[in-house]
């Protein structure tokens, strides 16, 4: 039964996270308005994604089916290597996204723009970092075994050797409690931005006698803390996804009998699950993606109660956001 649900539950993952962030990388390159630098680190989380599904997915249905791990050692390693690879480089590019909001937001018309070559090399390092980072395992710092109940291939978090375990407290410290702080610095500070910035707002309103106050500056404000609350929402989800994991790591290292095959296979599935959230978040967040959706294959477009009028705002929105970004 167990087996049957397992597998069930990452086909299902499979068949929404292939498409979606397929689509998402599709639509994002082939619109203008979408080709930013900042853009091109959420095509590369995408394109991340997809890759850790596409290697995830298939084994772990085999697997299930057979009642246990059936491609081999050697392909288990690389089926655990491309978790972790894929895992670090989801973190860290959340986590240049997150410093490009803090970037916009915090430090506004003094801030040095990104730019193409900027996030390429963003990109190229985040690639290197974790190819060099996960990697490690095969010269000897810990390995890549069979986990949970023998359907997936992960790092091994249950040998008593103070060698094997101490890779998993450097992995979690630059891994996981590292880029958290991070962010959390930097959107403590985005929203003390963003609220200061709407404070001096209404004051400057009611010197004035109106109501509101709304420059294209602060239309281009807006903009970007919608994009804020996208990225928030995004790095969120996958510190709520990849917890249990860290969880079950920990829990393995110090008290390996209470990790028990089904615990730690759920919550490695439960990370995998990562891969299907960002593109509905996306779909459904990102106002500018949402009109080239809606454009581009309309179908698949989340559209609101007010519907055209939601279109035409983003096409505004696109339109104002794109002068603002080519003055800076």
């Amino acid at each position: 039964l167990w087996y049957g649900l397992l597998g069930f539950t990452i086909t299902m993952c499979g068949l929404l996270s292939l498409p979606g962030n397929l689509i998402v990388v599709w639509v994002f390159m082939n619109t203008k308005s979408l080709r930013s630098p900042a853009n091109t680190l959420v095509v590369n989380l995408a394109f991340n994604d997809f890759i850790m599904m596409l290697v995830m997915f298939p084994p772990m249905v085999m697997s299930c089916y057979w009642g246990t791990w059936a491609l081999g050692p050697t392909f288990c390693e690389i089926y655990g290597f491309v978790g972790n690879l894929c895992g670090c480089v989801s973190i860290y590019t959340m986590v240049w996204i997150t410093l490009d909001r803090y970037n916009v937001i915090v430090k506004g018309v003094s801030a040095q723009p990104l730019t193409q070559k900027g996030a390429f090399l963003r990109i190229i390092g985040t690639w290197v970092f974790s190819l060099v980072w996960t990697s490690l395992p095969f010269f000897g710092w810990n390995r890549y075994v069979p986990e949970g109940n023998m359907t997936a291939c992960g790092t091994d978090y249950l040998t008593d050797d103070q060698f094997s375990k101490s890779y998993l407290y450097v992995y979690t410290a630059w891994v996981f409690f590292g880029p958290f702080l991070l962010i959390v610095f930097s959107y403590y500070h985005i929203v003390s931005a963003v609220f200061a910035h709407e404070k001096q707002m209404r004051e400057q309103a009611k010197k004035m006698g109106i109501k509101s106050l709304r420059s294209e500056e602060a239309k281009q404000t807006s903009n970007e803390c919608r994009l804020a609350k996208v990225a928030l929402t995004t790095v969120s989800l996958w510190f709520m996804a990849w917890c249990p994991y860290l969880i079950i790591n920990w829990v393995g290292m110090f008290a390996p009998m209470k990790v028990t095959p089904l615990f730690s296979i759920w919550g490695s599935l439960f990370a995998k699950a990562n891969a299907v959230y960002n593109p509905i978040v996306y779909a459904i967040s990102h106002p500018k993606y949402r009109a080239a959706l809606q454009k581009k294959l309309p179908c698949l477009a989340c559209n609101t109660d007010n519907g055209d009028n939601d279109t035409q705002s983003s096409a505004t929105t696109t339109a104002t956001t794109e002068k603002a970004e080519e003055t800076a």
